[in-house]
């Protein structure tokens, strides 16, 4: 059983910038790809950033250039650097897993966070 547990969400001023954290326990982290997505207030869940098992990132149209996806597979890291945030960028965001390859606009994981809030301020 695959367990993810995102940290770091908050409350920020617009143009300010939080660092998301996804710690991974389980079965073998390095072997799988590892996605951000987020859910608004009435709105559909939706892709942010996903990274494969090798390093390759991928990004929607939204947050590139904003936001950075990384991965620490000693220690079954997925972290999610937001800079520049904007209002607009408020939601739940969660951390999600699989084991197929991961593409820009993947929204079908296996494994998924309990989300984390986080809420920019204008």
């Amino acid at each position: 059983q695959v367990q993810l547990v995102e940290s770091g969400g908050g409350l920020v001023q617009a143009g300010g910038s939080l660092r998301l954290s996804c710690a991974v326990s389980g079965r073998t982290f390095s072997s799988y790809a590892m996605g951000w997505l987020r859910q608004a207030p009435g709105k559909e869940r939706e892709f942010v950033a996903a990274i494969s098992w090798s390093g390759g990132t991928y990004y929607a149209d939204s947050v590139k250039g904003r936001f950075t996806i990384s991965r620490d597979n000693a220690i079954n890291q997925v972290y999610l650097q937001m800079n520049s945030l904007k209002p607009e960028d408020t939601a739940v965001y969660y951390c999600a897993g699989r084991s197929k390859v991961v593409f820009t606009g993947a929204t079908e994981y296996d494994y998924w966070g309990q989300g984390t809030q986080v809420t920019v301020s204008s």
